[in-house]
């Protein structure tokens, strides 16, 4: 499989490619062949991404899956340590290709945590989520928290945190949905679930006029619960602790179980929990 630098992706390479990641190696290890044989590596990278994006594409077509979006995304091409987040430094602790998943510390300062919940306070209720079967509101069993919403930009601080969302994850503050506080006591938990909307409910259309499909999900830990109240992936039986100031965020290019992201707030067990969510959109949040 011997090439050079400026050769283009032939068929073979190509077949090469998915049949390598078809036997369960990683595309780290292909990349790595492909430099060794003379690629360098920002064209091996490259090269890898397209074929199996490419690959991937061409197989949700033949499943009949929704066509993919783009998503925001952290620039961590280079494995940075940590990124600019324009006020501040975010630093990269965790990344998981498959789902599109990303710890991230320090995004918020502990005077924003604290900020944040003095403002929500006041303004909790008993947390809804939106009926895809009606396009509206309503209160689900599965999610035992308080909750209230923010208007996008209402307040310096929002602002502030918007702003520097934005620039880490690379999409546009009019496409992020208000910043949502939940607040989770002792036993309250949200079962697992996805954040899109499902194509199949019929209020879903009405949902999509105001913004598209949401395809990231940014949540922001605002303090340090004990025990329990971790955010849990159970595709991948990964749990995420809730680290005041630390955030995870995960994308999904389609609203199909095939992006691996059913996640849930695993119960509280000892002391309380409150979180910040920021729901990203394909275009502008009316």
């Amino acid at each position: 499989m011997a090439a050079s630098p400026a050769q283009p992706i032939t068929p073979e390479l190509r077949a090469w490619i998915i049949e390598q990641a078809a036997t369960g190696i990683s595309a780290p290890a292909l990349i790595d062949a492909m430099t060794h044989s003379g690629w360098r590596e920002e064209v091996a990278v490259d090269a890898v991404e397209q074929v199996l994006r490419g690959h991937l594409d061409q197989l949700a077509r033949q499943q009949g899956l929704p066509p993919a979006a783009a998503v925001p995304e952290p620039a961590l091409d280079e494995s940075p340590r940590w990124l600019d987040a324009g006020d501040r430094q975010v630093e990269v602790l965790m990344s998981l290709a498959n789902p599109r998943v990303v710890l991230l510390g320090n995004v918020l300062s502990q005077q924003e945590c604290e900020a944040l919940i003095a403002a929500a306070r006041p303004r909790m209720a008993r947390s809804r989520t939106v009926a895809t079967a009606t396009g509206g509101e309503e209160v689900n069993d599965d999610r035992t928290s308080d909750g209230m919403f923010f208007q996008r930009g209402e307040s310096e601080l929002l602002q502030r945190i918007e702003q520097r969302i934005a620039r880490l994850l690379h999409w546009p503050i009019e496409n992020g949905e208000g910043l949502q506080v939940l607040h989770y006591r002792p036993g309250a938990e949200y079962k697992p679930h996805y954040d899109y909307f499902d194509p199949a409910e019929p209020g879903t259309p009405s949902i999509l006029r105001r913004g598209g499909q949401r395809v990231g999900t940014l949540v922001m830990y605002l303090n340090d619960p004990p025990k329990g109240g971790g955010t849990t992936f159970p595709d991948v039986f990964l749990e995420v602790a809730p680290v005041r100031g630390n955030a995870v965020f995960f994308s999904y290019e389609r609203p199909h179980p095939s992006t691996r992201t059913l996640h849930g707030g695993a119960p509280v067990i000892e002391g309380e929990k409150w979180i910040a969510t920021k729901w990203l959109r394909e275009r502008e949040f009316t």
